[in-house]
């Protein structure tokens, strides 16, 4: 079959998509991946993937969706595809809009987190709600990368067969390393006894930098690995006061990493993770800090509680506050006893629960690849 693969960015393409198309061209189906230009694309067409890179926008501007939508139409009715699997909520819903208009025989979508189950205004929040149920009439395979939204999906009649595929890393990509915790370790400072925490995330207030950013004030001797960027196409408040004052407050403790292509290694590296979002889909990053074998601190929501088995496997805490997370950080920090035992048995459940190979497999089954 020809299959062409949906989304935004080019972020999302290469963290997202990729494992995907991946497993679809080795089945011997014809992959197309589609996003807005950027240098992450450069990934998968190494990988002799075609790239085609229309006008999309993270925006609800109606001219620039229009544009998006002329060209996405223009595409599909040339290429002809056999199935169109498009991603997140404004590049999806135009997606399967065209897709539909085109005649595709088949349209599917992938939810990576609702827009509606975010914080913000009551009429975005509407909105969205209203969006996603248009585009649910549009679509034959509704995904979702979370049970709890999978659920949600159903009970708010968005799709009545609303799956959940859950998302999924490589284990043979991440995994212990201790040569790798050697070397990153003497690099940036870190001294073995040190408690290091990682966070991997986009710089954008959602993901809770200035909760975390004044908990590890708390965190006596504990040095904070920063990893991540703001993409060019994030909105919101900017980050770089918060930064500055920890800067200030924490000095050599806080090391700010920017976007990386080692992750894996750089995990290795680290004693414990954290992600305190105020909401998720099913973070990728949880994953990979599961099969390295870290602790995981992370938020009570959707998606992050579906993976962390408090008291098993990390610990949860309540969004939006930095109080519970620095309780969470420090009590980690002062006990490596913990900070293994929780670790080894985030590994098996991530092996168990969230290997790409069957996670990805999964997918194409349902997609009938």
């Amino acid at each position: 079959m020809k299959v062409i693969q949906v989304t935004n960015v080019d972020f999302a393409l290469r963290h997202f998509l990729l494992p995907l198309m991946r497993g679809a061209r080795l089945r011997g189906h014809e992959v197309i991946g589609v996003a807005a230009e950027g240098p992450l694309l450069e990934v998968p067409r190494a990988e002799g993937f075609r790239i085609v890179a229309p006008p999309m926008a993270r925006s609800l501007n109606p001219l620039a969706q229009w544009r998006a939508y002329r060209a996405l139409l223009a595409l599909f009715r040339a290429e002809k595809p056999d199935l169109v699997h498009a991603h997140m909520p404004i590049s999806g819903l135009i997606a399967r809009a065209a897709a539909k208009r085109a005649g595709v025989p088949r349209i599917a979508y992938t939810c990576h987190g609702f827009l509606f189950n975010q914080p913000g205004p009551l009429w975005r929040r509407g909105l969205s709600l209203a969006l996603e149920w248009l585009g649910g009439r549009m679509t034959d395979r509704f995904f979702t990368v979370s049970a709890e939204e999978a659920h949600d999906a159903r009970r708010l009649h968005i799709h009545a067969q609303a799956t959940a595929v859950l998302n999924g890393r490589d284990p043979a990509v991440f995994h212990p390393d201790a040569d790798a915790r050697a070397a990153l370790r003497a690099e940036f400072g870190a001294a073995e006894d040190d408690c290091v925490v990682v966070v991997v995330s986009r710089l954008v207030r959602h993901k809770g930098h200035p909760e975390l950013l004044r908990a590890m004030e708390r965190v006596p001797g504990a040095a904070l690995w920063v990893v991540g960027e703001r993409l060019p196409s994030d909105h919101g408040e900017d980050l770089e006061p918060h930064f500055a004052r920890a800067e200030a407050m924490l000095g050599r403790r806080l090391v700010r990493l920017g976007y990386r292509h080692d992750v894996a290694r750089i995990l290795a590296a680290a004693d414990v993770f954290a992600l305190p979002s105020h909401f998720e889909g099913l973070p990728m990053s949880i994953i990979e800090a599961m099969l390295t074998g870290l602790p995981v601190v992370a938020t009570d929501v959707r998606g992050p509680r579906e993976q962390v088995v408090p008291e098993a496997t990390g610990l949860l805490v309540s969004p939006a506050e930095d109080g519970p997370l620095a309780e969470a950080l420090a009590r980690l920090a002062g006990d490596p006893a913990l900070r293994l035992r929780m670790g080894e048995a985030g590994r098996a459940r991530a092996l168990d629960l969230f290997d790409e190979s069957r996670v990805v497999g999964h997918t194409l089954d349902l997609l009938g690849l």
